[in-house]
């Protein structure tokens, strides 16, 4: 069994994340490629995004701190604390509205 606190991971990649000239840092919470399940914990200065990119599988994203919008498409959803937005099967790109933290849940099979 392993436990880790998130709230701990926000504030320790939030550091990073600001330290960054990017606004951005992650870590792998939980799996890797040979799990199916995959959470990261994405920090984000505001005013930094993930560029448009392929969606990687079935997968959700849960607000842990701050406000982001995921865009796709013309599309867009607006996420806060407690937020889970379900990622689209399609092309996206997500923003930090201020400094932001997510935890990114992927299910897909091993590689």
């Amino acid at each position: 069994m392993q436990k880790e606190s998130l709230t701990a991971l926000v504030r320790h990649h939030m550091a990073k994340a600001s330290a960054s000239s990017s606004g951005r840092s992650a870590h792998t919470v939980y799996g890797g490629h040979e799990h199916v399940l995959r959470q990261t914990l994405i920090a984000l200065q505001a005013g930094s995004k993930l560029d448009e990119h392929e969606n990687p599988g079935e997968a959700t994203l849960q607000v842990l701190q701050g406000r982001v919008t995921l865009v796709a498409g013309e599309n867009q959803w607006n996420g806060s604390p407690g937020d889970l937005i379900t990622i689209p099967d399609s092309r996206h790109s997500l923003e930090a509205v201020e400094d932001s933290a997510v935890l990114l849940t992927v299910g897909k099979p091993p590689s």
